[in-house]
Order: structure tokens, then sequence, then C-alpha cells
């Protein structure tokens, strides 16, 4: 990471305030121990919080923080001028403006983080910020490479950081009882589940639902070059910055749709089944139908295979249509005795023919808004950590980086849940790790 320990603290801040609209040149950074610093509040401190990436998720995120009175607001960074003064204006009394999240990551403070950056940005400051004592929410998809999820988790593991990743849906009031349900045995043996996410977006794709976008030049304020980062750099378009739909349809900045809400839906058979990694992983499919700006797959069939079932991942862009209704995401446990379907707020039992009796199920509340924060702060407090950590995480994020991985090799690719490592493909292991874009580094320490 550019020797970090040889640079003062003085030095990084002038570096930082020389750099002006492009950042530093070179990725430094300095870990909280060589500052002496903990990053942990006091027991009657207020949270010093700071956000990376104002964008639209991000800014929600940070007032579902704020809302509660152990919380302040002291930073917000983004490349993007506009957003960033966006952000700062909604905490004009406390928060201060950054360009550079490094330099941020160095404040005495800021105890805690939330990530809302590009997907291509996650493992790099969810480990500078790790390694600055800070801990942090993370926006899905933690990661989109096999190699960048097992640096953040051990990241967060060596450095003790409370990390939350950013699937609210599992601190909603459904999944909790799906899990409950499943977990009871009364469905019996489970053998397939199958999870989907399904949009349509006709041929023209983000042409066609943004055609105001088309012809919009570089904003003057947005530091480009920054905002690509580790990832390859390619030419702007407002396309892929307006905001995290958008995005999704470039595959070097998102990964897709299908690390772009696989957490979310993937995450309760993981929860409710206790599933490891899967052993085998198969993905098909193809951009058939999109003519769009876009690269992402139109299309993915995935397949994963675990020791005691199997589970199926169906994406589409271009239609809505699953089973025997028209839906747009969802998950199918299919037991000895019964199918439960669920979503994020519905959940349904069809028996199979004498084998269990109807079950009746309470109408939950819907609204759980700042639930899945609330546990974070808390979380920061008492050191334990919350229901999607890091650790938890990690194998979803590694199955749904494995089934891009697939797709993109062509083949299937076994993984061994004991060493953590892809096995019997040299290709495909050394494309599980990416190759960041100079300055910027890849912490492989963390392998």
């Amino acid at each position: 990471m550019g020797e970090p320990n040889t640079l003062t603290r003085r030095r990084f801040v002038q570096n930082a305030t020389g750099a002006g609209a492009t950042g530093l040149v070179a990725p430094y950074f300095v870990p909280a121990k060589a500052l002496g610093k903990s990053g942990t509040p006091g027991a009657n401190d207020r949270i010093q919080l700071a956000l990376i990436g104002a964008g639209g998720m991000g800014r929600v995120n940070l007032r579902n923080c704020a809302r509660f009175p152990e919380v302040v607001v002291t930073g917000v960074c983004d490349v993007w001028k506009e957003r960033r003064d966006r952000g700062v204006n909604s905490f004009k009394e406390s928060a201060k403006p950054y360009h550079d999240y490094r330099e941020m990551l160095q404040q005495e403070d800021v105890d805690a983080v939330v990530i809302a950056t590009p997907p291509h940005w996650h493992c790099l400051q969810a480990v500078h910020a790790c390694e600055a004592g800070k801990d942090i929410f993370l926006q899905k998809p933690m990661t989109l490479h096999v190699a960048e999820g097992l640096a953040v988790k051990r990241a967060a593991e060596k450095h003790n950081r409370i990390i939350q990743i950013g699937t609210q849906v599992h601190s909603g009031d459904n999944y909790p009882r799906v899990v409950e349900l499943v977990r009871s045995g009364r469905l019996g043996p489970i053998s397939v589940v199958r999870t989907f996410h399904l949009q349509n977006q006709g041929v023209d794709g983000i042409q066609h639902i943004n055609p105001s976008l088309r012809g919009w030049e570089e904003p003057k304020d947005l530091d480009w070059d920054f905002w690509v980062g580790p990832a390859p750099m390619r030419p702007f378009d407002p396309v892929i910055v307006q905001d995290a739909a958008s995005n999704s349809s470039f595959m070097d900045y998102s990964g897709g749709w299908t690390p772009g809400m696989g957490p979310h839906i993937v995450d309760l058979p993981f929860w409710a089944l206790k599933l490891d990694f899967p052993t085998k992983t198969t993905c098909a499919g193809g951009r058939y139908v999109l003519r769009d700006v876009g690269d992402v797959p139109d299309t993915q069939e995935v397949s994963w295979e675990f020791a005691n079932l199997a589970m199926t991942w169906s994406q589409s862009m271009v239609h809505t249509f699953f089973g025997s209704a028209s839906m747009t995401l969802g998950i199918y446990f299919h037991a000895v005795n019964g199918t439960l379907f669920a979503d994020y707020n519905n959940c349904r039992v069809e028996p199979e023919t004498n084998r269990m009796e109807k079950v009746e199920l309470e109408e939950q509340p819907l609204d759980s808004t700042g639930r899945h924060e609330k546990e974070w702060l808390d979380c920061i407090r008492t050191r334990k950590q919350p229901s999607c950590n890091a650790s938890y995480h990690y194998k979803i994020d590694v199955a749904l980086a494995l089934a891009n991985l697939s797709y993109k090799v062509g083949r299937s690719i076994r993984f061994d849940p004991t060493t953590e490592k892809i096995i019997g493909d040299a290709e495909a292991a050394q494309l599980a790790q990416p190759k960041y874009r100079d300055p910027w580094k890849f912490p492989a320490e963390y392998l």
C-alpha cells in the first residue's frame, strides 16, 4: 500500500491539501496504530460518524444513523463536489467536507464510516478503514471478487472492527419468521432452493430508461480519475454515475445485477439453512437481448452445489415472469412436506398432499426504517458483531463472486470450503484476485 508506515501525519495532510481536484498521487495510508488511536468511542461519547460516497443510498444510511441522539455526523467525502456539498449541507453544524477518503480516515473526530461508494471501491476503502481503526457500515455488495471478500473479512478480524453489510431486509420482520419456519423442521428435508431477481428493461436497456442523460458532458466538479480509482479506466459516461441502478449495467464498476441484488435475496437461504461455501458453481448466460451502452449479461442462470442441497439463481434484465406469476424477486424452499415461498415482505407455504397442515402466518409490520443501522450502532458500543457482519456475509459474497467468475471463464468452478480456495483451475484462481489500476494496490497481505 505504498509503504504506509513511512508517511507521517503532517506529510499526509500536506499531500492531501495540495492535491487539488485530482486527489493524492499515490494511495498512501497511515494505520491507526501508527497514530496511537483506537477509533472506538467511549461509553458516554457520541459516535462520530462520517460518510464515504454521498450518492442516494449513502445519504439514506447516514440519515438513518443521524436520527439517533448518540450519533454526530463529522464528515462527508465524495470526489464529486456537488454530491459532497449536498451531504455536508444536511449537517452544516458538525460535518466537514473531504475529497480524499484517506485524509478523512486519519481524523480523530471520526469513529466510524458508512461506505456507499460504487462496488469496485468497497474492498480497498473497507480495508483502509479497518486499518485506521474505524467501524464500518458497508453497502452491498460487500466486494466483487473472491479475494476482495477475503481481504475485508480478515482485515476486520485483524483490526477488531465492527462491520455491518448493508442488506437492510435482513433486519426486517419477514426474514426472521422464514428462518424460524425453515429451522422448525415442519417443511421436512429441503433439497432445492430457487432464488431469482427479474426486471424488463427492453431491448434499449438503460438508454430507454434514461434518455435524457445522453450527451451529458462530464461535470467539471467530478474527479473522474479518482472515481474510477482501482478499476479499469474508460471514458466518462453519465449513466455510470447517475445512480446505483444505472451503474449496475457496467461490469467493471458493479459486477452487474447478480452481486447488485443477490446479497439481499440469497441472504435468506444462507441464513435459514446455515449454508457453508458452495463446492461447485456454474453460471450460464450472456448479453442476448440488450443493445445499450452497458456490458453486463442480461441473463444469468447460476447453479450452486452445497453439501446437502442445490441452489439456483435466475437473473434477467429482459423479462419478469417466474413460475406461475409475474414477480420481480423471491426465494423458493422446496421440501418433502411442502414448498415455502418468500420475498421481502411475504411468506407462504404450499403443502404437499397429506404431508403437512396448512401453515397460518400472522401479518407482520413492514416498517423497519433504520433498524439495520441501529443494530450496527449498538454493536459499536458493545463490540459484538452485528447479524450481517463480514465473517457471516463473506460466504454469500464468495458465492456471488464465484457465479460471475464462472460466467467469465465459461465453465464450472470448484471451491474447497476448508481451505477457502478455488481448486483444479489455475486460471480461475488467478482471476479471483483483481488487478488494480496503478497506483492503487490490492491489499494482498491479507491473503
